[in-house]
């Protein structure tokens, strides 16, 4: 672990051991944290935050590009932790890498753009100025899917608006963020600002949260976990800004260009094997190229190559854990007994029986009643199905408790307007995708509430202040 400035084991000696989900064999032990342990990281972030929130934005900038560049100088061993803890390609391990480094460059330049505010006093006997001042100590929870991307929406903002934070990786895949911490330690980081942890969330979770020491709690999750760190975070008053669970409808028109919608659909659903927030969840497509579509999506899927380790020329890894593999196997049986039909994959590939492999799936025929219409799948399971009206596709886009990420496809001008609109969802992004650093991120709804990336993540991290002067 990582706390105070020092690279410190657990106090009782407690070790986790890290798992390959591509291989199922055990790669790393790390330090496991209880209690205690996260107990001293909220003292020393407490003090950490006393020194950092006192230096110049300049100064912090200067620590934030220094640890940028030794992230840089060694990003291929990270790249190789990322692969190995979460099994992902290697081509997609370097998005966790480029947020990072674009997010450490990008919030310090940013927060320059910060600008005291002036309030006009109408009887004229006073001068008023909102100012922005660090908000305090932030625990972020952060999920396993990626490892530094996660820690670069939080750590990125927190930094440079003068927040310290605490760092809970997902125990699940630790061992990247423990390497961050190691670089940290390396270049000297002023001590405290920056806290690493891993543990269980039951333990380690409820013990941060029930801190009054946090000024604000952060997440990557799900939305059943959320509500357990809003529960167990009532000692206090905090600020919450959470990213949560998502269920993206992907919807296509008819007058749509269909090899652009198959070659991002494609992208979307079985990148990082589906485990994705804005993963798409739901495809709706119009019935008159609903068949064109469906069979070109199969062949699309059935094309993708699956594979492991420091190759860019997979495109496709395995589940995070054998649990996450069963419960794909659980929603496709509920499905297809349901009255869906399995159209490819829904098996463990030939010579991949050991890890959490599971063949790219599509299933057809797939109505509201199921699960796997109303629940966050977060896997290679493609649902597919068609509407006739833009009031019927309209209605079923919008049947969930999730608000995260949608998408749509046409070329129709008033259509797009409509649907921007009444999408109940944080995003909708329209013939194409795109995601990076300052570009805003965040759901409505059960999806969670504040916003990772671009300017309004800082809004996160900051308190405003009201300084009122009588004029004499």
């Amino acid at each position: 672990m990582y706390i105070a400035g020092q690279l410190v084991d657990a106090e009782d000696g407690s070790k986790s051991k890290v798992t390959c989900p591509a291989t199922e064999e055990i790669i790393a032990e790390t330090a496991q944290a209880k209690a205690q342990d996260a107990e001293k990281a909220l003292i020393s972030a407490k003090k950490g935050f006393t020194y950092w929130s006192n230096l110049s934005l300049a100064e912090r900038t200067e620590w934030m590009l220094q640890f940028r560049k030794e992230i840089l100088d060694n990003q291929e061993l990270l790249r190789k932790a990322i692969i190995y803890e979460t099994g992902k390609t290697y081509g997609q391990s370097w998005e966790d890498i480029e947020l990072l480094v674009n997010a450490l460059e990008w919030y310090p330049e940013t927060m320059k753009n910060y600008r005291e505010e002036e309030i006009p006093d109408y009887e004229n006997t006073h001068h008023h100025v909102m100012v922005s001042q660090p908000a305090g100590v932030v625990v972020a929870y952060l999920a396993w899917n990626f490892p530094l991307l996660n820690v670069a929406y939080k750590l990125g903002p927190a930094l440079a608006a003068g927040c310290s934070i605490i760092l809970k990786p997902s125990p699940y895949t630790p061992l990247t963020t423990y390497m961050l911490g190691e670089l940290m330690h390396r270049i000297n980081f002023p001590e405290g600002v920056v806290n690493i942890i891993a543990g269980p969330d039951k333990e380690v979770g409820t013990a941060l949260s029930n801190s009054t020491i946090p000024s604000t709690i952060t997440m990557i999750g799900s939305t059943s976990s959320a509500r357990q760190v809003i529960a167990d975070s009532n000692t206090s008053i905090k600020r919450f800004s959470m990213e949560l669970g998502g269920n993206a409808p992907f919807i296509v028109f008819d007058d749509a260009d269909i090899d652009k919608a198959l070659n991002i659909g494609i992208l979307l659903k079985y990148g990082n094997c589906g485990q994705v927030c804005v993963a798409v969840n739901r495809f709706f497509v119009h019935k008159n190229i609903y068949d064109t579509f469906l069979k070109e999506f199969i062949k699309r899927a059935n094309d993708l190559r699956l594979g492991f380790g420091m190759k860019e020329d997979y495109d496709m890894g395995p589940l995070i854990t054998r649990s996450a593999r069963d419960k794909m196997f659980d929603l496709i049986n509920e499905a297809v007994s349901k009255g869906a039909k399995l159209e490819t994959g829904g098996k463990i590939p030939e010579g991949k029986e050991n890890g959490n492999w599971l063949e790219p799936t599509v299933l057809s025929n797939v109505n509201s009643d199921m699960r796997i219409f109303r629940e966050e799948i977060f896997g290679p399971v493609a649902p597919i199905m068609s509407f006739e009206t833009d009031e019927e596709v309209l209605e079923l886009a919008n049947d969930v408790e999730h608000g995260l990420a949608s998408y749509i496809f046409t070329n129709s001008h008033d259509r797009i307007i409509k649907f921007s609109e009444k999408l109940e969802f944080g995003e909708v992004q329209v013939n194409g995708v795109k995601y990076c650093i300052y570009l805003p991120h965040g759901g409505i709804k059960n999806s969670g509430m504040g916003h990772d990336c671009s300017h309004l993540a800082l809004r996160e991290y900051l308190i405003k202040k009201r300084i009122s002067t009588a004029k004499s």
